[in-house]
């Protein structure tokens, strides 16, 4: 005799049944209906299979599972007997069984019937996973029979693999569609409802998973797993005091585990309370002090609250534990004041030429390298390890510089002179100053000058211009695009467009001062939209020479965002349509946007700080000048950079890597030629 397998589950050596080709074409042709979700095909298939082999122990179980996933229990049950009564000691049928006692409401019987399938066949590493799934249902049954309750979080097992293979295969219509049936069935299965919840926000649809898991924790008050995604949901929300809460019934269902303390201290680092943070991510490592992630985690936060030496000491214990965690050797060399020893070079040289370092950890480390060769003076060789850091984080992004162009000229098309003449919302307290342009154009410096100055709140890179049009488009019936989604808004409609970003922005907002700091760059593509739902706010146009502000752009690795920065040409071509697009700003609102230009501050800072107040209607104060001395959080790539005084020797930095620039130098030309001589690269001087 031979046998053969159901999805692997099938044991060795067992005393069957199959005695001829056919026979196992018939079980794999339903076995793969089964596998793809048409439970009933596959059900059919078992049906004519089985006239022709009545006594064929596999496709009886796997008949069995095919009624479990239709609901017919004692169609199954029958399937099941039969298996057994013939072929005791079959390993797939106890197996079988033991689905058949999960889809039942009795996880107490499945442990049973696993277990004497791993005693028949210790081998099977599926059904070992099975054991503890039914463990841990047991458990939760005896809970809810506890408060009279009775568990149902146990049905439908086979359905639930089923829609994980679907997901694993990249087939999620039909695993969304396995969890809606299952919860068209059962409406309080609280697996399906938490499943729900978690491919919602794959797909960062997050309110509605937020809407899937309060439903959960209301079913299941317990379900640790269920209040983790809330947490983490709600925090994807900016809900930071609703996942602060979450996150600690987290830590008053499972205590003392070094998980959930990381929840607490990710969200507290969410919410910007980084000192919390802090202290959090040392609970995690009281309890599991070789927890990498944690002192990575905790280092950014000591690093952004000014703790410069900690962090530093954070980073390189991380790196101790793990010399091949790329993110800790990048964030040491992104604090742009930091400088590598000889030995740490030679450690992330040898990382480089392991064959599983993970492409994160090899971008990351090149990108280090790239600094420090930089910083070293080494030039071609620090360009070498930019571009190979940006070659591999390019093949994993997706960007379209043909839509960057069109959504350009749609936004120049719909805000034109005439629509920037109607009636705006009023006036706005809090006033927001936003502070836009391209990365690395001297943008955090400037927030920092501002954050200095008594009346002003620094705050970070905030999102929430582009979560209220998100808002504004989910409500719309037709047009779903900007700039398309506010063609039509009257006064009414863009007072109510700036009370959301300023209510969206309430939590950032702790000072209560009377303006405050968006430093979003992207936010250069909403100058129109801002000055008719927020006409008193203050847009400042952070500038840095072309090619410098490119060329910037292009070597610093971001955590997220930022797509069109990891190609020359791209950023290159990027840099034409922002410049495009802030020229037709000054062209329609003429005065509205204040152009500050980084080489202008380095060489007169006191003039250009007293320009910057009075643009944004503010006294002089000496404070703003002495920015370096500011103690405030900074999160973005320049924290420490503007922790000192000003310094030139960023400006023209481009001049080191004139010859490997030559690409971006022939798309920048039209604006290269525009500058005065000395500011040319030499193959524009002649002109």
């Amino acid at each position: 005799m031979h046998t053969y397998d159901d999805a692997g589950a099938a044991g060795r050596g067992s005393t069957k049944i199959t005695e001829t080709l056919s026979q196992q074409e018939l079980f794999r042709h339903a076995s793969a209906l089964l596998q793809s979700g048409d439970a009933a095909a596959a059900a059919a298939a078992c049906e004519r299979a089985l006239k022709a082999f009545p006594a064929d122990g596999n496709l009886l179980c796997l008949a069995a599972r095919a009624d479990i996933a239709l609901r017919r229990l004692d169609a199954a049950r029958r399937r099941v007997e039969a298996a057994l009564a013939q072929y005791p000691d079959h390993p797939l049928a106890h197996d079988t069984l033991g689905d058949l006692r999960i889809a039942a409401g009795d996880p107490e019987g499945a442990r049973a019937a696993y277990a004497r399938a791993l005693e028949l066949d210790p081998a099977l590493g599926l059904t070992r996973r099975k054991v503890a799934k039914a463990r841990q249902l047991a458990a939760g049954g005896s809970e809810d029979r506890r408060n009279g309750k009775r568990s149902r979080r146990m049905a439908f097992a086979g359905d639930l693999e089923q829609a994980e293979r679907h997901r694993k295969q990249g087939e999620n219509d039909k695993a969304e569609a396995i969890y809606r049936r299952i919860l068209k069935e059962d409406p309080d299965h609280v697996d399906a409802i938490r499943l729900l919840a978690e491919m919602a926000g794959e797909h960062d649809r997050h309110r509605e998973a937020e809407v899937f898991l309060k439903r959960a924790v209301a079913l299941a008050p317990h379900f640790v797993r269920a209040w983790a995604d809330l947490a983490n949901t709600q925090r994807q929300l900016d809900k930071f005091d609703e996942a602060l809460a979450s996150a600690r019934r987290v830590l008053e269902l499972a205590p003392g585990k070094p998980e959930s303390c990381m929840l607490e201290a990710s969200v507290l680092g969410s919410a910007g309370r980084h000192e919390e943070a802090i202290a959090a991510f040392g609970r995690v490592l009281e309890l599991d002090a070789s927890r990498t992630g944690a002192l990575c985690a905790m280092a950014h936060h000591l690093k952004t609250v000014g703790r410069r030496s900690e962090a530093i000491e954070s980073y390189r214990d991380c790196i101790a534990l793990e010399p091949s965690h790329g993110e800790s050797w990048w964030s040491l060399a992104n604090l742009k004041t930091f400088r590598f020893r000889d030995d740490e070079v030679e450690v992330m040289l040898e990382q480089l030429e392991a064959d599983n370092l993970s492409d994160e950890s090899r971008l990351q480390i090149n990108n280090a390298l790239g600094l420090e060769f930089e910083a070293r003076g080494e030039y071609a060789r620090a360009f070498s390890h930019f571009d190979a850091c940006n070659r591999l984080r390019r093949s994993a992004e997706s960007y379209d510089p043909v839509d960057t162009e069109s959504t350009h000229d749609r936004i120049i098309e719909q805000f034109d002179a005439k629509f920037l003449a109607q009636p705006p919302g009023p006036d706005v307290r809090p006033v927001p100053i936003f502070i836009v342009g391209l990365p690395r154009s001297g943008s955090t410096l400037l927030e920092q000058i501002l954050a200095s100055h008594s009346q002003v709140e620094g705050t970070h890179e905030l999102t929430e211009l582009s979560r209220a049009l998100r808002d504004l488009r989910r409500g719309a019936r037709r047009e779903r695009r900007f700039p398309e989604i506010v063609a039509k808004l009257d006064r009414a409609g863009w007072t109510a467009l700036g009370r959301d970003y300023l209510d969206g922005t309430a939590k950032f907002r702790r000072a209560g001062r009377p303006v405050f700091i968006d430093k979003n760059p992207n936010n250069f593509a909403f100058a129109g939209l801002i000055r008719l739902a927020l006409p008193n706010a203050k847009i400042v146009d952070a500038r840095r020479h072309p090619l410098d502000s490119c060329f910037g752009t292009w070597k610093q690795l971001f955590a997220s965002g930022q797509p069109f920065s990891y190609d020359l040409t791209e950023v290159g071509e990027y840099y034409l349509q922002y410049d495009r697009l802030m020229r037709h700003w000054h062209a329609v609102m003429p005065g509205y946007v204040l152009e500050v230009r980084y080489e202008d501050v380095v060489a007169n800072l006191e003039g250009q700080v007293r320009r910057l107040l009075d643009f944004c209607e503010l006294p002089f104060e000496e404070n703003c000048l002495n920015f370096h001395e500011t103690a405030r959080a900074v999160k973005t790539a320049s924290s420490e950079q503007v922790r000192r005084p000003i310094y030139s020797s960023s400006v023209n930095l481009w001049r080191h890597y004139e010859a490997e620039l030559e690409t971006l130098i022939e798309i920048l030309e039209p604006l290269l030629r525009a500058l005065p001589p000395g500011e040319r690269p030499g193959s524009l001087q002649a002109s």
